[in-house]
């Protein structure tokens, strides 16, 4: 087939989402036609040779503004040209070797009376050898909230049987229901796409739009960004933050320190802390005082009072931590403030003013030193350069590895979480994995305090969730999916109405299987349809009556045409 100047080809495989999977149930990989986009850097003296063969490699996606479809004319005229070169009995066109090509689908611009947004063909064939062609059709129409444009179930069937001469019919639902959206709470995170939604699966559909049995598969999927104010890991977000600025400057040599929010400075504070811990060791405290422990916790308010009956709070921190919380939470605002209080620490570590308790294996400089004070033998630091930044992340890194490991498992250490809290690997990579780690929290603590999960449904998520970080770099705009029992959601989606609601009906089998597909949603179906139709959809907003409710209403057919 000829690749024209008026035509771009993505070349999709496994490894990406494909555009048609709701409509199509193949695995492999597809071509997807698209308009060409030609950007102004492009010379528009170069053109394609028609007699030039095209590699497989050469077909990839252009990166643009969004896909941008064709006309169903030339839609038309390229699915003809698929079709051609794929039937054996073209001989004229002279193909010394047919080979099998991969399915075709092209995005079309609904520009005919149908409103045909997708155009597909795939090969049939019997072992090596191609014996006909599936055709597929997919056409678009709404947003509308009136539910006499509907299709009626037992219309669909008849219309299925009649088209592919069949005498009985297999039916299958999904619907998606969305739990959480983040627009709600988009005045404060602005851009934030978290989303969270529960997807239901069964078989034998009695009517359009029927509520999912209690006997359906579902799957909660979970895409959530960091960084919500109304979290209860809120505080520990911020904490985060701070690690995240102190790793940037160690690596930028440019630091960006907070404001100051108390009148008090991180250095009259640590003075304050080394004065006390002087009195402790002479026997000496204030009467009423509360343990240190606990006014660090009062002080730093790291974890928020609804996340507690989820999460137990520490009550262990070392010398190293409380400093690290006094220094974060007064927020220590310059690099000269860090300076200082350092040098505070080590004088009073090396005139044996203070032996302060350290957590065994911690792996911080200071956390070094305090336990070589134990001995009397604690040698010079230079405080210059980058060395106390470095001091005051590594302080910072041990605080928080413990933390996680404390919210996730309530015990010191696990060998499951390893892999997150190694110090094998230099800083910057033990920041990134803590912030995985961090991720992973906001996911359940988010997926309990909306679905109240159990144990076992949480110990499954975060499971899921460390497998795939151990093999993958931070994204938070993954999906994650956990599969549950419908029970745990039923308030939401039996009095609730489907993002999407869709009926698949099919006869056949293996390679004779066709189906009919006919979906309600209210988002269009097609990312191709927002780019190309701006300003028609405006009126899709969903109304305050849930009962005016603006769907999408999409149908999807197939038929087969084999080669005599």
């Amino acid at each position: 087939f000829f690749f024209q100047t008026d035509v771009e080809i993505c070349l999709i495989d496994g490894s990406c989402k494909s555009p048609v999977e709701r409509f199509w149930n193949g695995n492999s990989t597809i071509y997807v036609l698209q308009k060409a986009q030609h950007h102004e850097e492009s010379d528009p003296v170069e053109e394609s040779n028609p007699d030039d063969a095209l590699d497989a490699s050469e077909l990839v996606p252009k990166e643009g503004s969004g896909p941008v479809a064709l006309p169903v004319t030339r839609a038309r005229q390229l699915i003809s040209l698929y079709a051609m070169v794929q039937n054996p009995n073209m001989a004229h066109l002279k193909i010394r070797e047919l080979v099998v090509l991969p399915p075709l689908w092209i995005r079309c611009d609904g520009s005919d009376p149908q409103h045909t947004y997708w155009l597909g063909a795939e090969p049939l064939k019997a072992g090596d050898k191609i014996t006909g062609i599936s055709l597929y059709t997919v056409t678009c129409d709404g947003p509308t909230a009136d539910k006499t444009c509907f299709a009626n179930l037992e219309e669909l069937k008849t219309e299925h049987k009649m088209r592919h001469h069949s005498s009985t019919v297999m039916t299958k639902g999904f619907a998606q229901y969305e739990l959480l959206r983040a627009p709600s709470i988009e005045d404060t995170i602005g851009d934030s796409e978290s989303n969270m939604s529960v997807d239901m699966t069964w078989n034998t559909v009695d009517k359009v739009l029927e509520t999912p049995p209690l006997t359906s598969a579902a799957t909660l999927n979970i895409m959530l960004e960091s960084g919500d104010p109304g979290s209860p890991v809120y505080e520990v977000y911020r904490e985060l933050q701070f690690l995240l600025a102190l790793a940037e400057g160690l690596k930028t040599g440019v630091t960006e320190w907070p404001e100051p929010l108390e009148s008090e400075s991180a250095v009259e504070l640590v003075q304050e802390f080394l004065i006390d811990l002087k009195r402790k060791m002479v026997g000496y405290c204030t009467p009423g005082n509360r343990s240190e422990t606990e006014k660090i916790k009062s002080d730093t308010a790291a974890v928020g009072s609804s996340i507690t009956s989820i999460f137990s709070e520490r009550g262990d921190l070392d010398f190293a931590e409380q400093l690290w919380c006094k220094m974060r939470s007064k927020c220590v605002s310059s690099y000269q403030e860090v300076v200082e209080c350092l040098t505070l620490i080590i004088k009073s570590l090396a005139c044996g003013d203070i032996q302060p308790w350290i957590h065994q294996g911690s792996s911080s400089l200071l956390s070094k030193l305090v336990q070589r004070s134990y001995h009397g033998k604690i040698e010079t630091v230079s405080l210059s350069g980058i060395t106390p930044i470095q001091m005051l992340l590594e302080v910072g890194l041990d605080k928080m590895k413990r933390d996680y490991v404390s919210f996730f498992t309530g015990k010191p250490d696990t060998n499951e979480l390893d892999y997150f809290i190694s110090t094998s690997v230099d800083l910057q990579e033990q920041v990134h994995r803590v912030q995985k780690l961090h991720h992973m929290l906001e996911i359940m603590v988010s997926s309990t305090v909306l679905l109240h999960l159990k144990h076992e449904n949480l110990y499954l998520l975060t499971q899921i969730c460390m497998k795939y970080y151990k093999e993958n770099p931070l994204n938070e705009k993954h999906v994650f999916q956990l599969p549950i029992r419908p029970a745990l959601v039923k308030n939401f989606y039996q009095n609730g109405h489907p993002e999407i609601w869709k009926v698949d009906i099919s006869s056949g089998h293996g390679p004779k299987e066709v189906k009919t597909t006919w979906q309600v949603s209210t988002n269009p179906p097609f990312e191709h349809m927002t780019s190309n139709n701006t300003g028609l959809f405006s009126d899709s907003t969903v109304k305050g009556n849930h009962e005016e409710r603006m769907y999408f209403i999409t149908l999807a057919q197939c038929s087969q045409v084999h080669f005599v």
